[in-house]
């Protein structure tokens, strides 16, 4: 209390100790008791009785009771009279001091304002209205451009499309920049109804302020990039070999550019390896092969083509891949595992490719936009119906058909990356209809490393947006601390599509430059594919171990080979507040529906067994604890569903 000033430090200290209280606890009082202390602080007046404070805004007949209290239980401590009750008079007596200090205080002249200096207008960076400005520089004095040119020319610009909205359910593109620039008097329009449009004299000028921002900027990466090359080789001399990986986990995972001002140099893809005349053979595979069998082959893929930046459209259905690989029996431990000769890919026999879904779309009405953005950062997807995640890489050999003369179908590998992308109506979508549990426990099951969820942000209503903010917030914790899965979280689909490029740029950094060892297919089975990815990782963790695509799409298929295991788990899940964990546990103790039908009816049908069957599940797993117990709501739902009550 010996730092509360003011006319009545006795109060004010008490005041201001409830109001800590109330804002250590959280509690709704903590805005009235920040009300009545500053009220009081600033109140030059002196008072006898708390009573007297009523006059005070934020004071009233409970807070006055509580100092009231609090000042009888002081003047007993410390031997002192309590002051009377004020009456009727005084009150009128202490408004009216009251009056007359604001009025005086009012009566005092304000300081006068600082003026405010108007900054001079400059766009954001990589905004439209930027790459509208930047586009028109390029004309010369007294010369026009059309709509359909200047939108062509200043899309390299701009990181939000001019054609398409930036969020699926709002109007505004990048195009809409143009009415702030003609508000400004930066564009000159010309012409009815084809309009033209040029820079007027002070448009030249917000571009020149533009340029010697970036020239200064340029000067200040170069010195920077200059300093770390110096450091990184050494020497005072740059290394020009030296590169930078983008990393996915970093928040921000923007395409490399050669400068922050200039924009993003849209090359066609070019294979990052030199190819010979003639493509080496590879060696013939044997049985008793004591080494790896290596594939190095530089040939080039007829259908690269570097003048078609189009993406490669390549259609697949469930039906290719039935029965590719079998159920196979159960693995009881390491000594099963099957012993196998890998499939060696040299660097440079394969490139590295984002295979995207045929039904990730920004909408409806533009099914074709992300592909067709990232085409423009100089990705290609492979566009086709994935049977897992929205978006995965692929390594696939330069000569098709290679994979399937050694052991494996195709030409393509599947790596250890996969991305699923969820807007946060979707999300919310699929947590209400319980799609988001069991994708999580089918991305667990399949085997990846690695695996990405994006969140895209939404404008949804703000009454939905609070009615499940509580699950959004408990899913996307959920994905980080139960699962271990890396959550990206973008404002803009066009963000999203910046950060699958940056990806795909650091796989083909990381994979393009060293060799891929492929498990042949013919040892894989449904049962074996998960015990023995996870030996191979324990015994050579530095070393990675791959399938091919279409054995991956086979394994992680919905229907093709589901187990009765798996069936009964995703029943067991249909009951709400029963996790995959919950599950898996019940389906070790019941191996089939059957079995735990047979235990509720084992349990008896009169009032007596009716109560043994809400408690079976329970009682039968108490030795669980964290996420695996059930509690007894839990048991008795369980019962609800597959007992006789």
């Amino acid at each position: 209390m010996a730092g509360d000033t003011g006319a009545n430090p006795l109060f004010l200290g008490w005041v201001k100790e409830w109001w800590d209280t109330a804002r250590e606890h959280n509690t709704k009082g903590a805005p009235t008791y920040k009300k009545a202390y500053n009220s009081l602080k600033a109140c030059p007046l002196t008072f006898q009785h708390p009573s007297e404070l009523q006059v005070l805004n934020g004071f009233g007949p409970t807070i006055s009771q509580r100092l009231t209290d609090r000042l009888k239980q002081y003047c007993e401590e410390n031997g002192l009279p309590m002051p009377k009750h004020p009456k009727r008079k005084r009150t009128l007596e202490l408004e009216s001091a009251l009056a007359a200090a604001d009025a005086a205080q009012d009566e005092q002249p304000s300081p006068p304002k600082r003026a405010r200096t108007a900054r001079p207008y400059v766009p954001k960076l990589n905004s439209g209205a930027y790459a509208l400005l930047m586009a028109l520089s390029e004309l010369g004095p007294k010369e026009f451009m059309d709509k359909t040119t200047l939108i062509a020319k200043a899309q390299p610009f701009s990181e939000h499309s001019f054609t398409v909205p930036t969020m699926a359910n709002k109007s505004y593109t990048a195009w809409d920049s143009i009415k702030t620039l003609e508000e400004k008097e930066l564009v000159y329009i010309r012409g009815r109804p084809c309009k033209r449009f040029s820079l007027t004299d002070d448009g030249w000028e917000v571009v020149k302020r533009m340029k010697e921002a970036q020239n200064l900027v340029d000067g200040v990466g170069r010195s920077a990039d200059t300093s770390r090359n110096s450091i990184a080789s050494g020497s005072g001399i740059s290394n020009p070999n030296r590169s930078e990986n983008v990393n996915p986990n970093l928040q921000d995972s923007g395409v490399k550019r050669e400068s922050r001002y200039t924009p993003l140099d849209l090359k066609p893809f070019v294979s990052a390896t030199a190819i010979p005349d003639r493509p080496l053979q590879p060696k013939p595979h044997t049985a008793n092969s004591e080494y790896p069998v290596i594939i190095d082959s530089d040939g080039e893929d007829p259908r690269y083509d570097e003048e078609d930046r189009k993406p490669i459209i390549r259609e697949s259905t469930n039906r290719d891949y039935i029965d590719l690989v079998a159920d196979g029996d159960s693995v009881p431990d390491e000594s099963s595992l099957p012993h196998f000769t890998p499939i060696r890919l040299a660097p440079g026999s394969f490139t590295v490719e984002l295979v995207l879904d045929t039904r990730e779309i920004q909408a409806k009405n533009n099914r074709d936009h992300i592909q067709e953005e990232l085409s423009k950062l100089g990705v290609r997807p492979i566009m086709r119906s994935l049977e897992l995640g929205d978006v995965l890489w692929i390594a696939k050999c330069k000569q098709p058909g290679w994979l399937n003369r050694l052991g494996a179908e195709g030409d393509e590998v599947a790596l250890d990356y996969i991305v699923e992308r969820k807007r946060l109506d979707d999300l919310i979508g699929s947590i209400k209809d319980g799609r988001f549990r069991e994708q999580k426990y089918r991305l667990k099951r399949s085997g990846m490393k690695n695996v990405v969820y994006i969140i895209e942000n939404f404008n949804i209503d703000m009454d939905i947006r609070r009615q499940y903010q509580d699950a959004m917030d408990t899913a996307m914790a959920s994905i980080q601390v139960v699962n271990g899965y890396f959550l990206k979280k973008t404002d803009t689909i066009a963000e999203s599509i910046r950060y699958l490029a940056a990806v795909t740029s650091m796989l083909k950094d990381i994979y393009e430059s060293k060799p891929l060892f492929v498990i042949p297919t013919n040892v894989l089975t449904a049962k074996n594919y998960l015990p023995l990815v996870k030996h191979l990782r324990e015994k050579e963790p530095s070393r990675g171990y791959y399938i091919s695509y279409p054995a991956f799409a086979s394994l992680v298929s919905k229907s093709e080979m589901m187990t009765l295991k798996d069936v009964f788990i995703k029943m067991l899940m249909c009951i709400r507040r029963l996790s995959g964990e919950k599950a898996i546990e019940i389906q070790k103790v019941w191996k089939t529906p059957y079995q735990l039908v047979k235990a509720f009816e084992a349990c008896g049908s009169d009032e007596g067994g009716k109560k043994k069957q809400k408690v079976l599940v329970m009682s039968m797993l108490s030795h669980l604890v964290d996420r695996r117990s059930i509690d007894k709501g839990l048991s008795e739902r369980i019962a609800d569903v597959w007992g006789f009550l």
